[in-house]
C-alpha cells in the first residue's frame, strides 16, 4: 500500500487537526508553511479548519514530512491515523 493511502485514511474529522499539528510540530506559521507547499494561507487555513481537504499531492507531501519527523512522525501517526482494518 502506498504510504499516502494511510494518510488518506486518517480519521476525516481531523485531518484539519494533523495539517495543524504537523505545522506546529515543524514550527512554522499558516503563511511559512503555505509557501512549502505553493498554496496560499487561506488554504492552509481551511484545511486546519476542515473545510476542504488537501489534494492528493498535497496529501503525499504531507506523508513525506510526517515520515522526515521519525519518532515525533510516528507520534503524529497514531494520533490521527486509524488503525489499519
Amino acid at each position: 500500500m502506498p504510504q499516502s493511502r494511510s494518510l488518506l485514511a486518517a480519521k476525516q474529522p481531523n485531518i484539519g487537526k494533523l495539517v495543524r499539528a504537523l505545522r506546529q510540530e515543524l514550527n512554522l506559521s499558516q503563511e511559512k508553511f503555505a509557501a512549502e507547499f505553493g498554496v496560499t494561507f487561506p488554504t492552509i487555513n481551511r484545511w486546519e479548519n476542515g473545510h476542504v481537504t488537501p489534494s492528493p499531492l498535497a496529501i503525499q507531501r504531507i506523508t513525506s514530512l510526517i515520515n522526515e519527523l521519525g519518532e515525533r512522525g510516528q507520534i503524529l501517526k497514531k494520533t490521527y491515523f486509524r488503525e489499519e482494518e
